[in-house]
């Protein structure tokens, strides 16, 4: 089982004030960026906004604290709102409660029991596929505030959108507009010139470009969309504990969506934390980052929050304002609550056009496009697999764009393993047979893996015995599945059943392994065993 090391516990160890600095500032912004996510997406899948503050401050606090990551911020995300919007009209806000918690245990364990790792063997076309995809997502969620547009209910699918976006086409506003390019164009100049600062390199773009914002916003009375005219103001009140509602009887039918709650939040944290790690160049521990995930996802309901996962928005949010270590997610946390607790008349001014921009900034530098554009660096297979992650991810959603990712990436790999599987009859020059029995004995060679894709090599080979003696060499032979210790025993039965002596000569380690498992060795006297194809050759014609 995994051992429970936090990646806040190496922080410090050359920790100094330059650091704490870039992650006091990374967090401050990161607050406030998540600030009306965390409002639009509890208000969005039918709870109410202070439930996705509070996640945002606990869950998020707790990921950070506890996690796996050096970067990562947790919260809640976009990829919950139709499963968590489905679960309260069916079962209600208790009931959804109560399937957080159960995540939260099945997150725990997935970590516990090291199936984190699993995570690694996510092929990089579905990778960039998905991170694209997200980012065409996120630039899209933004364009309504981007132009200022009207429009009431935005909806989550991806033509849907664009199909409010082009209605709403003729509502743009004009100093929302200008705002969001003043804002944009603060982004990019401070990125190209951030260099030639002096001492004001260490300010994040997104901190002064908030900041300036909102001075002209507020000085020059905008008639434009702000986090106070938007929402209302900000829930004053703190989280309180409260027991979770539990009827036994509901609870059996709640396994199946707190299971698709886990392994969505887990997918989506984990592919998150890969996206961080190429950016920092560094290397997440993805069993400590599911732990930290389910504790927190057990603790906030209790809190009448919702469920939390590592979201990629505000982690390279995190990045490109110069967070280093888990003390910005922390940092990101408190920040909320003060805001809850006194800033609330501060962040009413902030423009949400700005917020807009930065995320649509996020978006453009997250996205690998130049790998996308130049596919022809990948293979075929790799092409199909990345595009159509991609667009399913844009088009559909994340789930299924990885599932069919997945299923592509298996396929392809299962046939590219199954084209290595072959066999060749055995080089004279190198193992001859004598004369007198060239026609009595067939000796073949076997390469690569002997597995389920690849067992009708073993039928060819059966429907090819003609000989009186048949020796395989299985030297290169690297692995056998049930299936294919099947089909090798199918094929000494067939031997058997005509009369032809099978001879298995230098089985390795596993393939050895499975003949024990699967009974071979039982079945065949041990003169049947040699451990080189000269020995096996040798003594049947001698």
């Amino acid at each position: 089982m995994k051992p429970f090391s936090p990646k806040l516990l190496n922080a410090f160890k050359e920790y100094n004030r330059s650091l704490f600095t870039k992650d006091l500032l990374a967090g401050l912004t990161v607050g406030v960026v998540a600030l009306p996510l965390a409002m639009a997406f509890a208000i969005a899948s039918g709870l109410k906004p202070e439930a996705g503050i509070f996640t945002a401050i606990i869950a998020g606090g707790l990921i950070s604290l506890l996690g796996g990551s050096r970067v990562q911020i947790g919260g809640p995300a976009g990829a919950f709102i139709v499963l968590l919007y489905g679960i309260v009209e069916q079962y209600g806000i208790a009931n959804m409660l109560l399937a957080t918690a159960m995540s939260g245990v099945f997150l725990f364990l997935m970590g516990l029991f090291r199936l984190g790792t699993l995570i690694r063997f996510i092929p990089v076309a579905v990778i960039i596929g998905f991170t694209n995809g997200i980012a065409v997502l996120i630039g899209l969620s933004q364009i309504k505030e981007f132009f200022g547009l009207k429009i009431n209910n935005m909806p989550a699918e991806f033509f849907a959108s664009i199909q409010a976006i082009y209605s709403a086409a003729e509502t743009f506003n004009q100093s929302a507009l200008m705002i969001s390019l003043f804002s944009l164009a603060i982004l990019i100049s401070w990125r190209i010139f951030q260099n030639h600062l002096g001492y004001l390199r260490h300010l994040p773009g997104t901190v002064v470009a908030m900041t300036v914002a909102t001075i002209l916003t507020s000085s020059l009375n905008l008639p434009i969309d702000t986090i106070g005219s938007r929402y209302g103001g900000i829930p004053a009140g703190l989280p309180t504990f409260q027991w979770i509602s539990i009827s036994f009887s509901t609870a059996q039918f709640l396994i199946i969506p707190a299971v698709t709650l886990a392994l969505l939040g887990a997918i989506e944290s984990l592919l998150c934390a890969r996206v961080a790690d190429s950016l920092i160049e560094d290397r997440h521990d993805s069993n400590q980052e599911l732990m930290a995930q389910g504790i927190a996802n057990f603790t906030i309901p209790f809190f009448g929050g919702m469920p939390a996962t590592g979201t990629i928005a505000r982690t390279v949010t995190n990045i490109q304002s110069g967070g280093n270590t888990p003390i910005a997610g922390i940092v990101h946390s408190i920040t909320l609550l003060i805001i809850i607790l006194f800033g609330a008349p501060l962040a009413r001014d902030i423009p949400l056009a700005t917020l807009a921009a930065i995320l649509i900034f996020i978006a453009w530098n997250m996205g690998e496009w130049k790998k996308l554009i130049d596919l022809k660096q990948f293979r075929l297979p790799y092409r199909m697999i990345m595009l159509s992650v991609f667009f399913l991810t844009i088009a559909m959603d994340l789930t299924v764009a990885i599932q069919v990712g997945l299923l592509l990436a298996f396929i392809t790999f299962m046939y590219r393993i199954s084209s290595l599987t072959r066999y060749e009859n055995a080089n004279p020059a190198d193992f001859p047979i004598p004369a007198l029995y060239q026609e009595k004995v067939t000796a073949l060679r076997l390469y690569g893996a002997i597995f389920f894709g690849a067992v009708k090599l073993l039928e060819k080979i059966e429907a090819d015995l003609s000989a009186e003696i048949l020796i395989l060499d299985f030297k290169n032979v690297i692995y056998i599945d049930s299936s294919g210790i099947d089909a090798i025993l199918e094929l000494e039965k067939v031997c058997k059943n005509k009369n032809i002596r099978l001879i298995i000569c230098e089985l390795a380690y596993q393939p050895f392994e499975m003949a024990m498992r699967g009974g071979l060795l039982t079945r065949l006297p041990k003169e049947n065993f040699y451990s080189t194809l000269q020995l096996g050759i040798a003594a049947v014609t001698h």
